[in-house]
């Protein structure tokens, strides 16, 4: 009799599975998602961010969530990624959002604003002070929502065919520099030029610029700059983290089921940590490489870094007083900066700076 009972209880629980497994085939619908990228496929990092991002989502939805990653050209150009996720033209892209500054200014925050933040830092402020929230107000009006989904960490401050001694020498230098850091270095009397990855090393060979800023050395070894411009400055003032978004069109975002939504949020993240995983584990080799095919390694002196200081907190100010958006941005940026190294200060800053004493005596 109990033998008897149990088959029945089995049976009705198979039936139960049978119907079960289409419930949830019906609950996890197919999804195919078109991604426009700003980055060429050559910034291996960076691009690899939009792939491992692609195939995390693919992997969690079992195969129902596809994202399609496109190259620029392909949907839309490098810097019109924005707009084409507002536009429906692509459901998300990878982008970073300082391209944008220009219509929005405090987008240079989402990215990484002149002696702003670090990687850590200003993940922290991402994913725990709010920025994030205060990011997807701003872009709210682009019908766009985004997520922090990669960063380079700290940059390099650039490429200079002279020494640079003081703040003198950097009047009427023409200098291959992007985003806000333009507005700021103008202030100095530098001429900033905009300019193509392919056209740069012409550029400086000519002397049709005096200097050039790309990334770091995982992407600036492949431009081959030491021998027109030798002098390979840092710290990357310019640009302290950059930080990449997956941005989505709003009403895609609206669309998709809670569970998507969770796992577009996990393979963001993902897609984060490997970024920065990739670039910290390839400068070191990178810079090596640099050094001995002729870079020379050399740091801003500090008369020089406080000019390129005392200019960025002015244009910040004389941005922020006519700019709402800007301001509030900028306060909670500026705020959850300094907070932060009160603590690195403390902590982080002193034993870095012992390890780095330690690594030089051998």
């Amino acid at each position: 009799m109990k033998r008897r009972k149990f088959i029945a209880a089995a049976g009705l629980a198979a039936a139960g599975a049978a119907i079960a497994r289409p419930a949830v085939a019906q609950a996890a619908p197919a999804v195919t998602w078109r991604l426009a990228s700003s980055f060429p496929t050559n910034f291996d990092a960076i691009w690899s961010g939009a792939r491992v991002l692609a195939e995390a989502v693919r992997q969690r939805s079992d195969g129902r969530f596809v994202i399609e990653t496109h190259a620029p050209g392909e949907i839309a150009g490098a810097i019109e990624v924005l707009d084409a996720v507002g536009e429906g033209r692509a459901e998300c892209g990878h982008t970073a959002l300082n391209y944008f500054w220009g219509k929005e200014p405090a987008l240079v925050f989402a990215t990484g604003a002149p002696f702003g933040m670090n990687a850590r830092e200003q993940n922290a402020f991402f994913r725990a002070g709010g920025g994030t929230e205060l990011i997807n107000e701003i872009l709210a009006d682009h019908k766009v929502v985004a997520l922090p989904s990669g960063t380079t960490g700290c940059q390099m401050g650039g490429w200079f065919r002279a020494e640079i001694k003081s703040s003198a020498d950097l009047r009427g230098m023409k200098f291959r520099v992007s985003g806000f850091a333009a507005k700021i270095l103008r202030t100095l009397g530098v001429e900033p030029k905009a300019m193509g990855r392919g056209e740069i090393a012409a550029a400086l060979g000519s002397g049709a610029l005096d200097a050039a800023a790309w990334v770091s050395p995982a992407d600036d070894e492949k431009l081959d700059l030491a021998k027109v411009a030798p002098n390979y400055y840092y710290p990357g003032w310019l640009q302290p983290n950059m930080a990449i978004h997956l941005v989505v069109n709003s009403a895609k975002w609206n669309e998709l089921p809670k569970a998507y939504q969770e796992i577009l949020r996990s393979a963001a993240d993902t897609a984060n940590a490997e970024t920065q995983a990739k670039y910290d584990a390839a400068n070191p080799a990178a810079l090596r490489r640099l050094a001995e095919g002729g870079a020379k390694l050399r740091a801003f002196p500090p008369e020089v870094l406080e000019s390129f200081w005392q200019a960025t907190g002015a244009v910040m100010r004389e941005t922020a007083a006519g700019d709402a958006k800007f301001r509030r941005l900028h306060d909670a940026y500026m705020e959850f900066r300094n907070d932060q190294y009160l603590w690195w200060q403390v902590a982080e800053y002193p034993f870095d700076n012992f390890m780095i004493r330690q690594r030089a005596r051998g």
